[in-house]
């Protein structure tokens, strides 16, 4: 006889609040047969917090041992089990084990499905103040600080808010390097101890909340970066000279017409000039 393969369940787990955790969390822990947990310790507070004891079988799932382990609940799965996944806070494979799990069920044709839970990504950018309608999550960045600036310059024209997680003793250098890359004056917003009793949200221009956090800070932190601004509209050299001629017929000294065009081209003055002096030795009309 066929047995139908079982269904692996991701689960949102709180980012603080013990009280924010979806009712059917607890009806996921107690039913599960199998219960994979980032970290068995947590989870048994967890568990204890919600007033619940699972009856299926615990077992550890991290970093450490995620691919190792992946065949043994794949096979779990296949033969019926129901296998529920929980990290120590937010969803399972967002910057947390899970997802060479779903990968690998996904691959057996298993049925994936999820309890919603808290998202330390999506209330960082609720409460950032920042645009919202379009954003991009960047994860943890690297610790090394030279690969940790070339994956900023990577993003570095983005238009979307961006938003990364960070540990504490890293976040000064990160928005030091941040203030490098994007400009000390880009907005930012770090997000501290989310949901807990000391949450923090800091405020401002890249390059401030560097030195703030040069102090020390502590928690748990998701930073969120305000998107590129629009660059200014390429203009070729016939454009440059024509917006200097209205500027001109319109009464303005032609040194005062080739810095504003300059400024509206956001390109160099030197650009502009000679852009002019090209069109008055071809003979074009300025």
């Amino acid at each position: 006889m066929t047995v139908a393969p079982g269904t692996l369940v991701l689960a949102g787990t709180p980012i603080g609040d013990i009280a924010d955790a979806p009712p059917r969390l607890a009806e996921e822990l107690a039913g599960a047969d199998v219960v994979a947990a980032e970290d068995t310790r947590r989870l048994r507070r967890l568990t204890q917090g919600l007033g619940v004891q699972p009856k299926g079988r615990v077992v550890s799932y991290f970093e450490g041992n995620e691919a190792a382990r992946t065949p043994e609940l794949v096979e779990a799965l296949l033969g019926g089990a129901r296998v529920l996944l929980v990290t120590d806070a937010g969803m399972p494979s967002v910057s947390d084990p899970g997802y060479r799990l779903v990968a690998a069920a996904v691959e057996r044709d298993i049925k994936v499905t999820a309890v919603p839970g808290p998202s330390a990504v999506l209330t960082a950018l609720a409460l950032s103040g920042l645009p919202v309608d379009r954003f991009c999550f960047e994860g943890f960045l690297p610790r090394k600080a030279g690969e940790r600036l070339s994956r900023l310059r990577e993003v570095a024209d983005e238009r979307r808010t961006l938003v990364y997680f960070e540990a504490p003793h890293r976040l000064d250098d990160t928005l030091a390097a941040m203030a490098e890359v994007f400009g000390a004056e880009r907005r930012a917003a770090v997000c501290r101890e989310l949901t807990k009793t000391y949450e923090e949200i800091k405020r401002g221009p890249v390059g401030e909340l560097a030195e703030w956090a040069a102090e020390g800070v502590r928690g748990e932190i998701t930073v969120v970066v305000e998107g590129a601004p629009e660059k200014a509209e390429e203009l070729d050299a016939d454009e440059l000279v024509r917006r200097v001629r209205v500027r001109e017929e319109a009464g303005e000294r032609r040194k005062e017409a080739i810095a504003a065009v300059a400024v509206e081209a956001g390109v160099p003055k030197r650009e502009v000039f000679d852009a002019v002096v090209a069109a008055k030795t071809a003979q074009k009309p300025l």
